[in-house]
Parts: structure tokens; sequence; C-alpha cells
């Protein structure tokens, strides 16, 4: 009984949240539609007025989080006693022996089961593979919270390196008639992409205390310890990483112009100056979207920060209807012209020359690559009297397909 009053506590606080979201936005539009009433009397708007749009608009973004934090919480279930790796004796007993190394140090059953799996009983750091349920908690994990991962694609793979050969104009067709001679075609050019997998890691401490408890589900406890970390180091590195020693980010990619885009690069529209312009700031959106093939536009997503998504909250189409729209239940992201737009806070602010709104279909724009294993090492001396456990997934990524993304450059 007492779980199902919780369960429905949580229930409630993800709804009152959401209403309050809603409301928000009602006074959001309520409000910013007073300060463009007088910017049309007066050709400028009252302070007070600013002042209180503001307000809400930071209100409306702490709202949002909020939501997307209890959200995030009631969606994570438990890693106890239902999971299948109790019913699987043999991942039953890889469980059972990491539980034993977790809390003890005592490694002997982690060392046989990797010696019967013909794998090595550490890996250059050191360390023991976590059980199977685990690792898979903690990319189910990343996946919610590390928002371009939630958007791409992701490759799991055994080594060190992901290969793909690809050609950037295609292979040579053409038509004939039923019974006219085929000539040859002329072969595609065929080049290499390689998406080497870094190493990423994470280093939680508990005490000794902590680790007796039976009570405690060790799993779970490292699963929410690492996964923080984990996102945040990626979503860093998807976004900007410069490829060295981490992945390299979507940002980082050569640009261009879209007008004389080529492979290799990422297309820009412009805005025309350092900031969206004066009259008719939508229209550039609208540039940005068409410049991206039909193809690729039908699963297209917008990625920008809070604050981008703050100054285009405002813009409203030619019947006075805004373009930015709440999530309509929920779960769902917010959408712009009825496209999502993920937050990825590690864009770039609107300033000169940044590139702060990305567009495009990044399940074909953007590759992630997991090797699979996640290790750890627990080291009782370093810290004492905690207990630290150096945690290490390796992960890769980069662009695997230039047109399907473009970026609005604020540039003249």
């Amino acid at each position: 009984m007492m779980s199902h009053i919780e369960t429905k506590s949580a229930s409630d606080d993800v709804s009152a949240a959401f209403e309050d979201f809603a409301r928000a936005f009602e006074a959001f539009k309520e409000t910013n539609d007073v300060r463009l009433g007088q910017i049309e009397t007066r050709l400028t708007s009252d302070v007070v007025t600013d002042e209180k749009l503001a307000r809400i608009d930071h209100a409306l973004d702490e709202t949002k989080r909020r939501v997307d934090h209890l959200t995030l919480q009631r969606a994570r279930p438990p890693l106890g006693a239902n999971t299948e790796a109790f019913r699987d004796p043999v991942l039953a007993e890889h469980k059972q022996a990491f539980d034993v190394y977790v809390r003890t140090g005592e490694a002997t059953g982690l060392k046989r089961l990797e010696e019967k799996a013909l794998s090595a009983a550490s890996g250059p750091d050191g360390g023991y593979l976590v059980p199977d349920v685990v690792e898979r908690e903690v990319l189910r994990r990343l996946a919610s919270v590390s928002p371009i991962r939630a958007i791409s694609s992701v490759k799991v793979i055994s080594g060190g390196h992901y290969k793909r050969a690809f050609s950037a104009a295609g292979p040579a067709s053409g038509w004939v008639g039923e019974t006219s001679p085929r000539p040859e075609t002329a072969g595609p050019a065929l080049s290499e992409m390689s998406f080497p997998a870094m190493e990423l890691y994470a280093m939680p401490a508990a005490t000794q205390t902590l680790l007796d408890d039976a009570v405690v589900d060790i799993d779970r406890w490292i699963a929410e310890e690492v996964e923080a970390a984990f996102a945040e180091q990626e979503g860093a590195a998807f976004v900007k990483g410069d490829g060295v020693n981490k992945p390299k980010g979507f940002l980082a990619s050569d640009t261009v112009e879209d007008e004389i885009w080529e492979w290799g690069r990422l297309g820009t529209v412009q805005t025309g100056g350092p900031d969206f312009p004066a009259t008719n700031p939508s229209d550039v959106m609208v540039e940005l979207i068409y410049a991206l093939k039909a193809g690729y536009r039908q699963n297209a997503t917008f990625v920008m920060n809070r604050k981008t998504q703050s100054a285009i909250r405002r813009f409203k189409d030619e019947n006075g209807q805004y373009l930015w729209a709440p999530p309509a239940s929920l779960g769902q992201a917010a959408t712009l012209m009825g496209f999502p737009i993920v937050e990825a806070e590690d864009m770039p602010d609107i300033a000169v020359n940044a590139c702060a709104v990305a567009f495009g279909d990044f399940k074909r724009g953007y590759l992630v690559v997991d090797r699979a294993g996640v290790r750890v090492l627990r080291d009782p001396y370093s810290a004492k009297p905690y207990v630290l456990f150096y945690t290490t997934k390796r992960v890769g990524g980069g662009v695997q397909d230039y047109a399907a993304i473009k970026l609005l450059k604020f540039a003249a």
C-alpha cells in the first residue's frame, strides 16, 4: 500500500509541474502581447513590462527543468529482484560476484567468470566488467539525459574503432529499355570514415557503511552515480568535442555557406548579423528549415540551448500565432514550427559568428559509437575512509552524413 501511495504522489508532482508550466507559458504570451502593443503605440516597451516578461521567461525555463527532472525520475525502473539477472543463471552468477566485489573487494568470482568467458581479467587500468543488466541500464539512462545521444544513431562495437565506407557522389545509374544494352556504369569513388571509441570515466565514492548495508541496491547505485558524470561529458563532446581523446562534435566540423555546400562540411544559413533580424526574425528559421532536403526534413529536430530558445519563444507568424509551442503532454518536447526542440546547453549562445541553432535529421547525420563493456575498479586506499569506484566506458562519435544537418550562423 505504501508503494502505491508513493507512486501516486510522484505522478501528482509531475502533473502539477506540467500544469504550472502550461500556466507560465500562457502568462508569457499575455505579457509579451502587452509588450508588443506598447512597441506599436509608443515605439518602445515599458521597463516594468520588460522586467515582468523576463521574470516569467525565467520561471518558464525553471518549471520546464522541473518537469523534465520529475518525468525522468518517474521513468526509471528499479534494478531490483525483478530484473532478468535473477531469471538467467549466468547473469545471476555475474551479478552476485560483482556485488561481492563492490562491497568487499573480493574478486575471485569475477576472475573465474571472465576466464571462463575467455576474456582478459582486467583492462589496461584494471577493473572488471559490470553485469550486462547494469551496462544496459547505464546506457538507457544516458539515452534519457544525454540530449544528442537521444536523437542520434547508436552503434555498439566490440573493438576500438568503427569504420564505414561512404560515397559522397553516390553510384552512377541510368534508365534503359527492356532489350537495350546495359552500358557499364562508373564505379563510385569510396572513402572511409573512422569513429574511434575514447575512454570516458567517472569516480563515484561510497563509505564502507553504505557498502555493508544489504538493503542498498549496488547495481542501481552505480548506475545513478555515473549517469550525471557520463551525460555531462558526452553532451559537451557530441556538440563541440575536438576529437582529441574524445568524440568529435558536429560543431567541430568545417562549415560553408549552404549555397556552395560540399561533402565534408556542414552547410550554414546566415542571419545577416550578430542577432536575429529586427523585422521578420522568423524568416531565417524558415530558410534554415528549407535548406534541408525533404528526405531529411521529415525527421528533423532543432538543437539549441535555453537562452536561444528564450529568444525564439517570442516569434510569431503573420497571423499572430506563436511559432514556439510547449509540449503537448508529459514526456514530449517543445516544438518550433512543428519540429521538436532538443535543449543542449553546450550549444553556443547567440553571438557574432556563433552557430547557435542546428537543424537536421540527427539519426542519419550523427553517429554515437559505444564499445561494449563498462568496467569498475575498486579503490579503497586513495581517499580513506571512502571507497572509490573508477568506472570507465569507451565511446566515440562524429558526423556520418554531412547533408543531414544544417546550422544557423549569426553572421552577415
